[in-house]
């Protein structure tokens, strides 16, 4: 919803400024001058993107335009679902904890946290996380080694929609300029049809220049540092739940490896510590029974 109400504000300054200005819109509606621009761009946006980047980045700007994938409930549920796992091992071994870990859907306590369920990419990284600590494949000081792997990978995946739209952004002050550029070969070609028509075609060349730029700060730019900020709040997620199940396999106590974990969070996002802890502490006692 803020994205829309930003694209509005940055269309309604140029509309408004244009009427204040005693001209108007219809002064920038040149087709010839979009298609050249917005084509071009989106063949860089094509060419430069293999077809999982072009789908992440459509994800993503639909994830950017409902206002982000993380939010604070999400942190808290994820709190609180870790509370409990660890919890029913901390009661019953940390052995009564492998159903639900490896058959999250079946998991009446996973199952209670809709933020955490729906996303398959946050049970996956629960699932790989927990598992070495079952398995016991590895010690509790190696399991944060194992995990900052799979976060480097995931940091990557996010990066990739990002680098390819600052590259489009980067590209289109230079597309408007090739836009403006054609527009004033055409000019040329038509000095003698009188300064009328000269003059109409110097506009829809100088239209071509103003599309790139507009586009660029305008629109482009703006979307990419979003969905970087939202990368950034995503990952974070993940961090948090590598930080407290590390901490847990460390031997913290299930409270103090959340509490851990809570303080990693970014201000806008962390519980205060009070009232994580009651929220905590209002939990039902975990059990290993489904149903």
């Amino acid at each position: 919803m803020i994205l829309i109400i930003g694209f509005i504000i940055v269309i309604g300054s140029v509309i408004g400024g244009l009427y204040m200005g005693g001209g108007s819109p219809l002064v920038l509606l040149h087709i010839a001058e979009y298609v050249i621009v917005l084509g071009i761009c989106f063949g860089i946006l094509v060419i430069a993107s293999p077809l999982h980047v072009l789908k992440a980045i459509v994800s993503k700007f639909i994830i950017a335009l409902r206002g982000g994938s993380t939010k604070k409930e999400d942190y808290v549920d994820l709190l609180k679902m870790l509370y409990q796992i660890f919890m029913l091992a901390r009661r019953e071994g940390i052995i009564a904890v492998e159903d639900h870990v490896t058959d999250p859907k079946n998991s009446h306590i996973l199952q209670e946290y809709e933020s955490f369920v729906s996303q398959d990419a946050r049970v996956d990284f629960f699932r790989n996380s927990f598992r070495p600590v079952i398995d016991g494949k590895v010690k509790p000081e190696q399991l944060r080694d194992v995990l900052n792997v799979e976060l480097k990978v995931l940091g990557k995946e996010n990066d990739e929609p990002v680098r390819v739209l600052a590259l489009v952004g980067d590209s289109f002050p230079g597309v408007g300029i090739c836009a403006a550029v054609l527009g004033i070969i055409l000019t040329m070609g038509s000095v003698a049809e009188g300064p009328e028509v000269v003059g109409y075609k110097v506009a829809a060349a100088l239209t071509g220049t103003f599309l790139g730029v507009y586009g660029a700060y305008g629109f482009v730019n703006p979307v990419t540092a979003l969905i970087e900020g939202n990368n950034a709040g995503e990952m974070n997620y993940y961090e948090c739940m590598a930080t407290a199940i590390t901490s847990f396999a460390g031997g913290f106590a299930p409270l103090m490896a959340v509490e851990i974990a809570r303080r990693g969070l970014e201000s806008h996002v962390k519980p205060g510590a009070d009232e994580l802890e009651e929220m905590l502490r209002a939990l039902p006692n975990p059990s290993s029974r489904n149903g």
